[in-house]
């Protein structure tokens, strides 16, 4: 029998040979669902991408242009190339005056406060009375002390007829204007600095708690007492929310600004003592209106930041300790 005889024989072999198969239809219904489930989720994520490219891509990318430009607002700006950058480092000094101020008070702000975060969380780790209370109260300096009413009250304190100054005349001590001496402006935004314990303070109570007791009840039979059990024990159970508070807290300290323009009044303190990288920023930009130069500055910063950032990453191989080592 010849090949077109048997196919005129068996039309239904040949019409189910030609149709897909229920495996096939299968596969095409799920890729449709899959690409319908994807659709709907890009649909839901076109707000925050027009808000990403908006807000956030738009500027970055801008800023970087303007960086390499005269840009002033009011004229056209033109393509100056480096010549920002290295007018900040030769023929600014304010520019080095306000790194020297920024690096000081991360430098001595970020490790005294999270020394005093992490000793207030182990303290409040105890069973004890009213502790939901006294966590509150801790807690309520980090959301007041980036405010400008609470720098206000802190340049009152701090003023040459402060509080602080009325305690030490009690006492019979001749305080000095803290706010305008430079030996001392800078110390007491570091004070108000370490005040705003309450953010790291909070994460640190969340890893205490989560240190294995079992680990303190084996150091306490070894004959360990309560500080050798903390600093060989507790301490390196905790150190990467220590590592990731540091980077934090480092990130914040770099970018601070309300406390630095609200106590010296926009000038930056006595004798530029309190200068901050961002405060200098803000006046090139928005009261000399070189917005060009403060692009410059606003990169620099951000290599700064990645610079700290990227030498906490490489140290922390030897200091942080994780469950798995």
């Amino acid at each position: 029998m010849s090949a077109v005889t048997q196919m005129a024989t068996r039309p239904g072999e040949a019409a189910a040979a030609s149709s897909p198969s229920a495996p096939s239809r299968r596969r095409k219904l799920n890729l449709t669902r899959k690409v319908a489930d994807n659709i709907a989720g890009f649909v839901f994520l076109i707000p925050w991408i027009i808000g990403m490219v908006v807000l956030v891509l738009g500027p970055f990318v801008t800023s970087l242009y303007l960086s390499f430009t005269n840009y002033d607002l009011f004229t056209k700006s033109d393509w100056i190339g480096l010549q920002n950058y290295i007018d900040l480092f030769t023929k600014d000094s304010k520019f080095i005056k306000s790194l020297i101020v920024t690096f000081t008070y991360v430098l001595v702000s970020v490790p005294l406060r999270l020394i005093v975060a992490l000793a207030l969380a182990v303290l409040l780790n105890r069973k004890m009375r009213g502790l939901t209370f006294y966590r509150s109260v801790f807690y309520l300096p980090s959301m007041l002390g980036g405010s400008v009413g609470i720098a206000v009250l802190w340049r009152q304190v701090f003023g040459g007829d402060g509080i602080i100054n009325q305690i030490l005349a009690f006492l019979g001590i001749d305080g000095p204007n803290w706010i305008a001496d430079p030996k001392y402006a800078l110390m007491t935004i570091i004070a108000l600095a370490i005040w705003q314990f309450g953010s790291p303070m909070v994460i640190f109570l969340a890893a205490l708690r989560n240190v294995p007791k079992e680990l303190e009840e084996a150091a306490a039979i070894d004959g360990a007492d309560k500080t050798r059990t903390f600093f060989s024990v507790v301490l390196p159970c905790i150190t990467p929310i220590v590592f990731f508070n540091l980077v934090m807290q480092m990130i914040t300290a770099f970018q601070a600004f309300t406390p630095s323009y609200i106590i010296s009044g926009g000038t930056g303190g006595p004798v530029n003592s309190t200068l901050f990288y961002s405060l200098y920023l803000y006046q090139q930009a928005f009261s000399y209106f070189k917005m060009g130069y403060a692009s410059a500055m606003a990169w620099i910063l951000v290599g700064v930041i990645g610079v700290f950032t990227a030498i906490i990453f490489v140290s922390s191989k030897k200091w942080v300790f994780y469950g798995d080592e």
